[in-house]
């Protein structure tokens, strides 16, 4: 019963049990559950021992105090499952960053759509950028907010627009975040196209091979 050579001295501090409790009477909780209401610290023990357990301190802010009658070891073990569970509930969310190009294949949009979906259901914010390189800043506000557009409209997962479309310091970006209102993993409609207000300008293989580089 009890802390061993093998407990370390953080622990010790952390978990008062047995005559290290402080409080002159405490709230007193069986091995089962049993409420045995309060007591003075020194009837607590003397059941503690009677029962063959340690006396724990659970609940050290309470008034008075909450001790339970307990193993030290089956103590210890349900602190660490109970801490395992809280950890691998705690969601870390993140803003993930996906990159577009007006230029980009249309195997290559559903591949990061996909990736953009993924990040979606697992909590995180997305922030798509449309890269522009040359002459591609320079082209019309609605025509490149219309190609981003078309890239939203195939991410299979249903989201909320956190930040609006707007200039950014690489083109045009967008962030996402998962919409829990609607069915998860439900594809979105894909968007009616609009009319375009200037055609994509041509580039040269070099110069598209040197923006690509970059």
């Amino acid at each position: 019963m009890g802390f061993t050579k093998y407990t370390s001295q953080a622990e010790k501090e952390q978990i008062r049990m047995n005559e290290s409790i402080r409080a002159r009477e405490v709230r007193v909780i069986g091995p089962d559950g049993e409420n045995f209401g309060v007591l003075p610290i020194r009837e607590a023990l003397a059941k503690a021992v009677e029962m063959g357990f340690d006396l724990i301190e659970i609940s050290p802010n309470a008034v008075p105090p909450v001790a339970k009658i307990t193993d030290y070891g089956k103590f210890k073990y349900e602190q660490k499952k109970k801490d395992k569970e809280v950890k691998s509930k705690a969601i870390v969310t993140e803003t993930k960053v996906t990159q577009v190009k007006i230029g980009t294949s249309e195997r290559d949009m559903h591949i990061k759509a996909s990736k953009a979906a993924l990040w979606l259901r697992e909590g995180h914010r997305v922030k798509v950028d449309l890269f522009l390189w040359g002459r591609y800043k320079y082209m019309e506000f609605e025509f490149l907010k219309d190609r981003l557009e078309r890239f939203l409209a195939i991410i299979p997962e249903s989201y909320k627009i956190a930040d609006e479309i707007k200039k950014s310091p690489k083109g045009l970006s967008v962030v996402l975040e998962r919409d829990s209102s609607k069915k998860a993993g439900a594809p979105k409609a894909p968007a009616t196209p609009k009319e375009r207000p200037q055609e994509t300008p041509e580039i040269s293989a070099e110069e598209e091979q040197t923006y690509e580089n970059q």
